[in-house]
């Protein structure tokens, strides 16, 4: 399995990100992260009371070593995400961002023109923007067009598990965007993570599966061995479908009795 990738200025191995939200304990948080073998997990701004001490919030249950990538969840209007970003990038010393511009309360899909307008400001402030997109393609080669680093298509609404809906576009921008694809959002189980793997993302990114399993350190590390396991199948590189048997071993040279 290749070695390493590039986020921006940033370099990972691992290919599997994680959220810090959801979690019933923070010790949990802690124990899940750590397993999910994960070297950036995110945190949503909004969502963090910033007055209490470090240890009593989900800042304090990050193992040491990862790099925190501020998002901007719970934004609904430009203005507001670029904001929370400039927040995100005093308080951890590094440009990169999630960004999150909410079109739809209730499935939590993006607002798309809204999404590529702050994306569009705070590429020029010099923030390297991961934006949370749909699996829209036009949409991803705009915002790879602008300049964002990588693009953050999602596999299914927030928090649905429903895995990948869409694997037809999600090849597509597989193959017209020249940045990072991160699958983002939807993932359900070790399988689904596996799938988005094979079809050439560069990476996932996932919470809800994990904090809301019934075991979320078990289910962190199926995760990590899901996405390790999908990437080297794509490396690897699979054998055509055919809708005929096709034996194992060569029929020419066998033996008659």
């Amino acid at each position: 399995m290749s070695e390493s990738y590039t986020l921006g200025s940033h370099t990972f191995r691992s290919r599997l990100i994680v959220g810090s939200g959801k979690y019933e304990t923070l010790p949990l948080q802690l124990a899940a992260t750590e397993a999910s073998g994960a070297e950036m997990i995110t945190v949503a701004l909004r969502r963090v009371d910033l007055t209490k001490p470090r240890e009593q919030s989900v800042l304090g249950a990050i193992p040491k070593g990862l790099t925190v990538l501020p998002n901007t969840a719970g934004c609904y209007k430009v203005e507001d995400a670029v904001t929370t970003a400039r927040l995100g990038r005093e308080l951890f010393e590094h440009a990169l961002v999630k960004l999150e511009v909410i079109g739809d309360e209730r499935t939590l899909f993006p607002d798309t023109a809204a999404t590529i307008e702050a994306a569009r400001i705070l590429v020029a402030e010099g923030f390297e923007v991961l934006p949370y997109i749909t699996d829209d393609p036009v949409a991803c080669q705009r915002l790879a067009a602008l300049g964002c680093v990588a693009v953050m298509p999602l596999a299914a609404p927030i928090g649905s598990g429903l895995g990948i809906r869409n694997p037809a576009n999600l090849r597509i921008i597989l193959e017209t965007v020249e940045v990072p694809v991160v699958v983002d959002a939807g993932v359900g189980t070790a399988s689904d993570a596996a799938v988005a793997m094979e079809l050439g993302a560069t990476a996932v990114l996932m919470n809800t599966a994990i904090a809301g399993a019934k075991d979320p350190v078990k289910m962190a590390r199926a995760m990590k061995l899901s996405v390790e396991a999908g990437r080297l199948a794509y490396e690897a590189g699979r054998i055509p479908r055919k809708l005929y048997a096709n034996a194992s071993s060569p029929l020419s040279g066998i033996a008659t009795f």
